[in-house]
């Protein structure tokens, strides 16, 4: 069953209402000034023509009954022209109003605007490219966009070639000579940028230009400085997008906000739509930002509609930055929005072609679910849960992100994550198919102490010091938070508890670099990742994972996991977090190639036991640990505690490697000689066909013999729900 077939099949399998039951109805060829009945009587009446008024009528009916209620909306183009708002008045209480697709059907919602007027370009365009001269095609506008769309998705913004800064700070920028131009469109020109650290992209408006220095000023200062990247110093760090001397391809466009116009080199012949909205629905309840009690939105429901192209936000220097500002908080960058919710689903849904996030669940939300969507072609991520910031106020939480199909999303903004949970604990995110993303497809996070010591744009701004403060007295004042150590952040973390289980995750980690399939780090404890298949992170870049234990993170189990063709590493552990019964083989190198990874000791409380690790790597190592400081032996290179696997309950493990069985023998003495690994085995695990993505183990497996139960990914992804694997009979696609 193909990708398309599978939405389907499961939009239609969640639509049990049968159409007799609906209590209002919308049509694309409806009418609000009739009462909202199907099918339409003679006399003029019949379905409403928007949601907005579906709304309406169900405010009414529920003022007279409290029981369920049911919208049922036609297939057809809904062209939204501001947010349809859902608040308390909406609210179902005990009962459930549902908004869904009408049986067959699929009903589209999207901010998309035709561009009127677009016609070959008479006028002098003097810095075009040559190669686009003759190709260029022109029309009025108004407003800005930051995406656009044709009937085969989003449109490219032309964008010079790659480069890195001659020099950089985090506000400006010496570019390479003949870059700088006096841009007429100053205020739409863009400079991207991978801002020293691999793992974020910015995408910075331009404050001011001087061509004689070759250097811009952007008008929101980069996460971090600009300038050649760590870890990834070959490659090219900066692009310039959205002027004309780069629109040199079929597809690219720019706009000139100052002259109301829009440059475009077609590629077909569809209509060319510019979004209007950056969210299309949002459910809002009354939240108080400054106090201890939300009343929530209860009970709303939307199943098996489309939504689509809504534009992407910039980088605002008065956010509040998540970690690495891999999103804000409380942030209007998604198509549908729950901001101060409980009992809400959004069930069977497709979102595509956007230039932000397909699902926020903001500050309150408790006991939503997220069930069964199609999300693809995103510019943002896939579905944040993201609550309050650290501090007593913990209100985001037992949610459910299941058996959704998640992939190419991070297509703009590259960081963005398949599934984030930020300060949200007790979520259970299971089931899910995700793949093909730019970074990490999986994170669990929080606030790192460092942050509450250091303030800032990024994290600083999250934290709620009136409700630390209250709850600790003797953190007030800067002295007192320079002071917080890891103990003290800790109870204010809420991203703790969190379930995430029998996922299938490949080819992640296709552009940028140090991330990983699942990462954790500044969460709470009690996090668990268990039974879930990651495989095939093969990107191009180093300092990756399949799954991260990061600085500062304990408490963390990673359990019964299926880790295989993955670069770098498989997993990396830290503190007392714990490595138990995964699978771990053909982690691939150069540089690394490691099984595990152990970094920043103690590894006090930490476990790694009945694990089977296959490697193959010729420069890597079972168990990987960083060499002391020469004149620190007790401290790693980078200055933390050393990490030891024999500081570890290491023991009851399988160490292969088919190449050199005697190399694993001879590891495994030494692991004995140190103290741990006494009922190991150096012995090959007899998998069934680790090739076609079967790694049980055959009988007569030694890993029967020490207690390792055989993998079952019978239920991981949508395998357990009728929809595709990876691909038919196991093979792996080829990385794009």
């Amino acid at each position: 069953m193909g990708n398309a077939q599978f939405g389907l099949v499961l939009a239609s399998a969640l639509i049990v209402s049968a159409a007799a039951a609906a209590d209002f109805y919308v049509a694309a060829d409806g009418d609000d000034r009739w009462s909202g009945t199907l099918p339409a009587p003679a006399g003029g009446d019949g379905p409403f023509a928007t949601l907005g008024r579906a709304r309406d009528a169900v405010r009414r009916r529920l003022r007279e009954d409290a029981g369920d209620v049911t919208v049922q909306i036609r297939g057809g183009t809904y062209r939204l022209r501001e947010t349809v708002v859902f608040g308390l008045e909406d609210s179902a209480g005990e009962a459930t109003v549902t908004y869904e697709a009408y049986p067959g059907e699929t009903p589209v919602f999207t901010s998309g605007r035709v561009v009127e007027g677009l016609r070959p370009h008479t006028g002098e365009l003097p810095d075009l490219p040559e190669e686009a001269v003759g190709h260029v095609w022109s029309a009025p506008v108004e407003g800005r966009f930051l995406t656009l769309y044709d009937g085969g998705g989003r449109l490219p913004r032309a964008r010079s070639g790659g480069f890195v800064p001659v020099r950089g700070g985090r506000s400006e920028a010496t570019l390479p000579p003949g870059l700088v131009r006096d841009w007429p469109n100053l205020r739409d020109v863009e400079l991207v940028v991978r801002p020293y650290h691999a793992w974020v992209l910015n995408m910075l408006p331009l404050a001011s230009a001087d061509p004689a220095r070759d250097l811009v000023r952007t008008a929101v200062p980069a996460t971090y400085k600009m300038e050649r990247m760590r870890f990834l110093r070959g490659e090219d760090s900066c692009w310039i997008e959205n002027a004309l001397e780069h629109l040199d391809e079929p597809g690219e466009w720019v706009l000139d906000t100052a002259a109301g116009r829009l440059y475009l080199w077609p590629r077909g012949d569809t209509p060319v739509v510019a979004p209007t909205l950056s969210e299309l629905v949002r459910v809002e309840g009354d939240v108080d930002d400054a106090g201890p009690a939300d009343r929530p939105v209860r009970g709303l429901r939307f199943r098996g509609l489309t939504f689509e192209c809504g534009d992407r936000l910039t980088v605002s220097d008065e956010g509040a930055g998540l970690q690495h500002e891999w999103d804000f908080l409380d942030t209007a960058n998604a198509l549908v929005r729950l901001r101060g919710t409980e009992r809400c689903e959004i069930l069977g849904c497709h979102f595509r072609d956007s230039g932000g996030g397909a699902v926020r669940v903001d500050l309150h939300g408790a006991d939503n679910r997220v069930e069964g969507n199609h999300v693809e072609r995103m510019g943002g991520g896939g579905v944040l849960l993201c609550g309050y910031g650290p501090g007593t106020k913990d209100v985001n939480a037992r949610n459910a992100v299941v058996g959704n199909h998640i992939h190419h999303v991070g297509e703009v903004t590259w960081h963005a994550p398949a599934v984030f949970l930020w300060q949200s604990g007790g979520n259970r995110v299971a089931e899910n198919l995700i793949h093909h993303t730019p970074y990490t497809a999986v994170i669990v996070s929080g606030v790192m102490a460092d942050f509450f010591r250091r303030g800032g744009r990024e994290l600083g701004r999250t934290v709620r010091w009136h409700e630390v403060t209250a709850e600790r007295p003797d953190l007030a004042g800067r002295d007192a938070r320079r002071r917080m150590t890891r103990a003290d952040a800790l109870p204010f973390l809420h991203a703790r508890d969190n379930l995430i289980e029998r996922n299938e995750i490949h080819h992640a980690m296709q552009r940028l670099g140090d991330g990983n399939g699942v990462y954790v780090r500044g969460a709470g404890e009690g996090n668990v990742v268990r039974g879930n298949y990651i495989h095939d992170l093969l990107g191009p870049t180093i300092m990756q994972a399949a799954v991260r234990t990061d600085g500062g993170q304990t408490g963390t189990l990673i359990a019964g996991n299926v880790i295989h063709r993955c670069r770098s590493q498989g997993v990396v552990l830290k503190l007392d977090n714990r490595c138990e019964g995964n699978v771990v083989a053909d982690i691939l190198g150069p540089p690394r190639g490691h099984c595990l990874s152990v970094r920043e000791g103690p590894l006090d409380g930490a476990v790694i036991r009945r694990n089977v690790f296959v490697l193959t790597s010729p420069e890597g190592a079972f168990i990987d640990e960083l060499p002391a400081r020469p004149k620190e032996p007790t401290e790693d290179r980078r200055g933390h505690k050393l990490a030891r696997s024999a500081d570890a309950d290491t023991d009851a493990n399988v160490y292969h490697r088919p190449a050199d069985p005697a190399a694993a023998a001879a590891f495994l003495a030494r692991q004995r000689a140190d103290g741990v690994d006494a009922n190991s085995v150096a012995a090959d695990p007899m998998f069934v066909d680790a090739a076609a993505g079967d790694f049980r183990f055959r009988p007569g497996s030694p890993a029967h013999a020490i207690g390792i139960e055989s993998p079952d990914l019978s239920r991981v992804g949508l395998r357990g729900r009728g929809g595709p694997e990876s691909l038919p009979g196991g093979a792996r696609p080829a990385v794009d």
